[in-house]
């Protein structure tokens, strides 16, 4: 009965159909409506790509470690190739031809980058402790251990292991330990000497910049007070006309974000500072019209040293810059939105300042120590908001307002004779700085790999103790195995056999306490803390905490999705090519026709 009902339904339809002959059946083809296959592999397959493209990453990554450590040549599509000796750097370049194989190398790259973001050195430290990992890792998967198991002994241990390495670190007592750190990271005494004097003029809250120079040396330059990069408004605000700047001395100062156009409105604040014979400096918005032509006839006539600047930035970040000059100054800050207008402004809403130097593009205000407080107060907030941001971009213009309000930017100009030469210079400063600065967070420990090699040996049995069966104590062991990895590989690219100096790294500490270890640049045993080889700690905790979390993945991967690569020929680029090209110069508007 059921079957005789679909006949005549099929029937009805067909004659509906050649009722409406004009109307037709979409045809499909099967590229139009599916995606790119993809390849899906399983268990011990999934699992040996991963590694295999692992290895072959930190293979090129770990031959930079150590002071006697080599640099590897990066190709580039246009200009000049790179020699670079950061661990970061080499490894994001790695792109494997094997889909399968590039997810491992991706994955350490994600190591790779995790220890740069959070601590801005300890990459090639990180990679080494990976490769050693997984390596040691799958061959206890294919015997049979339960892989998540292994997995929560390895996070296990390596909580175990940071808080130790945080519990034993030494604070920082002085620029004699910077300048330590800072050779070790930049692997030249001359970059360590520069950034531990850097580090000691600016201080905790200041900045160093690291830029270009145009000679063959490396030069330092500091820069005190708050900076503005913005300069007067008129040329016949200028004082000293050889040095071609406005000098204020002990001055009052208008921070306002209006443009300041009607003279009316500043006319009681210019009266009272005329009787009062006090400097003023305007920071708004703008100075135009007749506002400007009276700033400037009094500033010539002497009646009144005036002088006014824009205020720095575009659209909020002008309002925020704005408002650090008022809290840096004790400055009231003028803004319709606050209720506060110009012609209401009074003598104890102006801020002062010990001195003000004011040129062409550039203002320097030296504070005079009256809101240290209030300084203090918005750095801490500044640095809140730089933890929070979304963007490096963000990140970075927090970190320099931090550095203008704290009182000082030091810029070490980079020099060199080729672009190669000067763009690995500029990353080893780079890595030397980040190192300073996480030494000064959480303290030092011996470097060379021996903080890691002591802590295998001392760490054992508590650590075992720490885990509740048998398969985590397996992921443990796992992990303590690796501790060895960083002095090992220092000590073979020094052309030394490894497993030779990690157990007379552990004998020695044994015998002589914690510091000990060997020096692979003079190639002698000795305590590295009075040699100065020294390690900044949050660095080798980094280490260890992001190699144990991406490899204790790696081991419990059962499965493995890549894109089947597609082999285009020339002819086919150049068409793709041309069709995105055209898509492109349509704009966006053609399909709303």
């Amino acid at each position: 009965m059921k079957f005789a009902v679909g006949v005549s339904l099929l029937l009805s339809l067909a004659d509906t159909s050649n009722a409406f002959g004009s109307l037709k059946v979409p045809q499909f083809d099967r590229t139009s409506i599916s995606l790119n296959a993809k390849k899906v592999s399983f268990r011990e397959e999934s699992r040996k790509a991963l590694v295999e493209g692992i290895n072959q990453v930190a293979n090129a990554v770990k031959v930079t470690l150590g002071p006697k450590g080599r640099n590897v040549v990066l190709e580039r599509n246009y200009g000049t190739p790179e020699i670079v000796n950061d661990g970061v750097t080499i490894a994001r370049e790695v792109s494997l031809e094997d889909p399968e194989e590039n997810v491992g190398a991706c994955l350490i790259q994600e190591v790779a980058a995790k220890s740069d973001s959070k601590a801005g050195d300890g990459t090639t430290t990180s990679t080494i402790m990976t490769q050693a990992i997984v390596n040691n890792g799958m061959r206890a998967v294919t015997s049979g251990i339960n892989p998540v198991a292994l997995n929560r002994g390895i996070r296990k241990a390596a909580n175990i292991v940071a808080k130790e390495i945080e519990r034993i670190a030494t604070p920082v007592s002085g620029i004699e330990d910077l300048k330590n750190v800072a050779t070790i990271a930049s692997g030249s005494m001359e970059m360590g000497r520069i950034i531990a004097q850097a580090a000691d003029k600016v201080g905790d809250t200041g900045s160093t910049v690291v830029e270009e120079s145009q000679t063959l040396i490396d030069e330092i330059e500091f820069t005190e007070g708050l900076t503005i990069d913005r300069g007067f408004i008129s040329p016949y605000m200028v004082k000293d006309q050889e040095r071609q700047v406005a000098e204020l001395v002990n001055p009052r100062i208008l921070v306002t974000d209006s443009k300041i156009d009607n003279v009316n409105e500043i006319v009681p604040l210019l009266e009272m500072l005329v009787k009062s014979k006090e400097p003023l400096l305007i920071v708004a918005e703008d100075v135009t019209g007749e506002a400007l032509s009276a700033l400037v006839v009094n500033k010539m006539r002497g009646v009144l040293d005036v002088v006014a600047i824009k205020a720095p930035g575009f659209g909020n970040r002008r309002r925020e810059y704005t408002q650090d000059i008022a809290i840096a100054t004790g400055a009231s800050f003028v803004a319709e939105e606050l209720g506060i207008t110009l012609d209401s402004v009074t003598g104890d809403m102006l801020g002062t300042a010990d001195r003000i130097v004011v040129a062409k593009e550039m203002t320097t205000i030296v504070t005079d120590g009256k809101q240290e407080d209030a300084i203090e107060a918005r750095i801490a907030q500044l640095r809140k908001e730089a933890e929070a941001a979304d963007t490096d971009y963000d990140k970075e213009k927090c970190q320099e307002r931090i550095a203008a309000l704290g009182g000082g930017i030091a810029r070490i100009k980079v020099g060199a004779a080729t672009e190669t030469e000067l763009k690995d210079k500029k990353l080893r400063y780079e890595d030397a700085l980040n190192s300073v600065d996480s030494a000064r967070e959480l303290g030092i420990v011996p470097g060379g790999g021996a903080c890691l090699a002591f802590l295998q040996t001392t760490m054992e049995k508590d650590i075992l103790d720490a885990m509740d069966d048998e398969d985590e104590k397996q992921g443990a062991l796992i992990l303590i195995k690796a501790m060895a990895a960083p002095a090992m590989q220092v000590a073979e690219n020094a052309g030394v056999e490894g497993a030779v100096v990690l157990s007379k790294i552990q004998a020695l500490c044994e015998e002589k306490g914690f510091g000990h270890g060997w020096d692979a640049a003079t190639m002698e045993y000795c305590d590295l803390m009075q040699r100065g080889v020294i390690d900044p700690a949050k660095v080798t905790i980094n280490a260890i905490e992001n190699s144990a979390s991406v490899a204790g993945l790696v081991l419990t991967t059962e499965c493995l999705v890549t894109e089947i690569p597609v082999e285009m020929s020339e002819a086919d680029k150049q068409r793709l090519f041309d069709e995105q090209q055209m898509g492109v110069g349509m704009g966006p508007g053609i399909g709303g026709m």
